[in-house]
């Protein structure tokens, strides 16, 4: 698991002083874009190399409301990975009480820039799946 923490903005906010359902998504990109960092994996260049990784699926549950100024925490994990799609799996949560604010997943596909589905070339591929392996590992140990 990567996490990331932060701290709810006032404009997230709506009129009922709660952050506005929609702005918990690029708290979930944040989260995504941490964990191939913590890959390895430098999106610029992946970009560069004409690798694209648009979403496919977003699902999120809304299980409580992050206010303004609220410390929060993205929990991200990689749930699946091959070499044409990556599904992450996110806890947001709140730091102080533990409660949890958003559920969710998202999964990404690998194209070109035409939209085509393509395999992940092995240079990017080996730097993910290298994570991938070890939160597999480490979520084998726990359940042993």
């Amino acid at each position: 698991m990567i996490a990331i923490r932060d701290r709810v903005r006032f404009e997230e906010t709506d009129l009922m002083a709660v952050v506005y359902h929609a702005r918990y998504l690029p708290w979930l990109e944040m989260g995504r874009v941490a964990y191939l960092r913590a890959c390895g994996v430098d999106l610029n260049r992946m970009m560069d190399d004409g690798i694209l990784f648009p979403i496919r699926e977003i699902n999120v549950k809304y299980k409580h409301s992050a206010r303004f100024d609220d410390e929060y925490e993205v929990q991200t994990t990689m749930q699946e990975f091959n070499r044409a799609k990556m599904l992450f799996a996110y806890k947001v949560v709140n730091v102080k009480t533990g409660k949890v604010f958003v559920e969710g997943t998202t999964t990404n596909v690998f194209t070109d820039k035409n939209g085509k589905i393509l395999r992940l070339p092995p240079e990017w591929f080996d730097k993910i799946n290298a994570v991938y392996q070890q939160e597999n590992e480490a979520k084998n140990k726990k359940t042993d």
